[in-house]
C-alpha cells in the first residue's frame, strides 16, 4: 500500500510538472499575428479586431507611395544630368552615348575637363600632364605615389615609372568617356544642380526604406505583446499607446 501510495504521489507530481511546462510553453498560435504584422503591418492587429491595425496599414501605404515618388524623382533628375552631360560636354568626343557608373558623373561635376588620355599622337603612351583636368590629376597622384620626386621622371623602363603608368591607366578616363565643359560654365552649373537634386531624392528614398522597416518591426512587436498578454491572462488583451505634445501614455487592457 505504501509503495502504491508513493507511486501515485510521484505520478501526480510528474503530471503537475508536465501541465506546468505546457502552460509555460507558448502556443504556436501566439506567433501567427506577429508574423502576419511582420509581413504586412497592421494585419496582426486587424486579425485581433484591433482598430489601430488600420494605422499601421495606412502608414505602410503612405511610406511605399512616398518611396516610389522619391525614387521616380531621383531617376528623372539622373536622366536630366546624364542627357545634359552627353549633349554639351561629351558629344564632341564620342558620337554614340555610353553611360557608366555614378562616380564618373561626380568627377564631371568636380572637373571642368577630363583631359586627354594619351597626349602623344604616335605609338608612345604619354599621360595627361595638366593637373587641372581629371586625367592630369590622376597622373599627378600616380607620380606622387610611385616616384621619389613627382616632378622628376625616372627612367621610362624602371619599375617606379611603370607602376605609376599602370596606376594611371587603371583610373584615368579613356577615349570613349572624355568630356569638356569649356565655354559652357552655365550648363556645368545646371549639371551640378541636377546631380544635387538627384542625390537628395535618392537619400530621402533610402530614409523611407528605414521607416518602412521600422513600421514592420513595431507592428510585429505590438502584435506579439498583445498575443502573449492574451495567452497569459487567458482572455483577450491589447496594448494601446497614446503620444501627444502634453503626455505619453501606455495602456494595457483585458476583456472580462
Amino acid at each position: 500500500m505504501k509503495r502504491a501510495a508513493s507511486l501515485a504521489g510521484i505520478v501526480s507530481v510528474v503530471a503537475a510538472s508536465v501541465a506546468g511546462a505546457q502552460q509555460q510553453k507558448p502556443s504556436p498560435n501566439i506567433f501567427v499575428r506577429p508574423l502576419a504584422s511582420l509581413l504586412v503591418p497592421g494585419t496582426g492587429q486587424l486579425l485581433a479586431h484591433q482598430d489601430r491595425g488600420a494605422v499601421y496599414l495606412a502608414a505602410e501605404v503612405y511610406l511605399v507611395s512616398r518611396f516610389l515618388q522619391l525614387d521616380h524623382e531621383a531617376m528623372a533628375e539622373a536622366r536630366r544630368f546624364q542627357d545634359l552631360a552627353f549633349d554639351v560636354a561629351r558629344r564632341s568626343y564620342v558620337p554614340m552615348r555610353r553611360d557608366t557608373i555614378f562616380e564618373y558623373y561626380e568627377q564631371m561635376e568636380r572637373f571642368a575637363e577630363s583631359g586627354s588620355y594619351d597626349t602623344d599622337p604616335g605609338p608612345a603612351f604619354v599621360p595627361e600632364a595638366d593637373s587641372l583636368t581629371y586625367n592630369g590629376a590622376v597622373w599627378l597622384l600616380a607620380r606622387r605615389t610611385f616616384w621619389e620626386d613627382p616632378n622628376v621622371s625616372p627612367d621610362p623602363t624602371s619599375p617606379p615609372y611603370w607602376r605609376a603608368l599602370q596606376f594611371y591607366q587603371a583610373r584615368a578616363v579613356g577615349p570613349n568617356y572624355l568630356w569638356s565643359w569649356r565655354n559652357h560654365s552655365l550648363e556645368h552649373e545646371v549639371f551640378r544642380d541636377y546631380i544635387k537634386r538627384s542625390d537628395t531624392a535618392f537619400r530621402r528614398a533610402q530614409n523611407q526604406i528605414g521607416l518602412l522597416l521600422a513600421n514592420h518591426v513595431l507592428s510585429a512587436v505590438d502584435a506579439l505583446i498583445s498575443a502573449r498578454m492574451s495567452a497569459a491572462a487567458g482572455r483577450a488583451a491589447e496594448m494601446r499607446t497614446t503620444v501627444s505634445p502634453s503626455r505619453s501614455e501606455l495602456r494595457f487592457s483585458f476583456s472580462f
